[in-house]
């Protein structure tokens, strides 16, 4: 199996791991396959994720997926970060491997629970079309 070198990248040198103290937000998603989970936590100010921060177990793909989706939410809107997709996150990857796609879907998954959980707890509603 070959991963781009930006899988290897973020697999290796992880972006953003950790948890956030006190998160606006919380998601945390398992893969009832591979096993793969993710925890990724949020931080929302003015509408927008000011912070991201992720904990996964699972294989390099799962890691690398969940390090990128962290850089591409920071700075989104709440509403741009639900249209962030498993695709965008392989893209931004270099592309994964046909077999290693579910670890983009993972993290367009834990992304979504991440801001449901946000909005439940600030009490926002969902915009119609999300």
């Amino acid at each position: 199996m070959k991963y781009s070198d930006l899988v290897r990248d973020h697999f290796g040198s992880p972006r953003n791991l950790g948890e956030l103290a006190d998160p606006d937000g919380i998601g945390d998603v398992e893969n009832p396959v591979c096993g793969d989970r993710t925890v990724l936590t949020i931080r929302v100010r003015d509408d927008r994720i000011a912070a991201a921060r992720f904990r996964a177990v699972g294989c390099p793909a799962a890691i690398a997926a969940s390090s990128i989706t962290t850089e591409l939410l920071i700075g989104r809107t709440v509403a741009e970060a639900l249209h962030l997709t498993n695709e965008d996150v392989s893209a931004a990857l270099g592309g994964l491997p046909a077999n290693k796609l579910h670890c983009s879907v993972l993290a367009e998954d834990v992304v979504r629970a991440a801001v449901e959980d946000y909005r439940q707890r600030a009490g926002v509603a969902a915009e119609v079309g999300q």
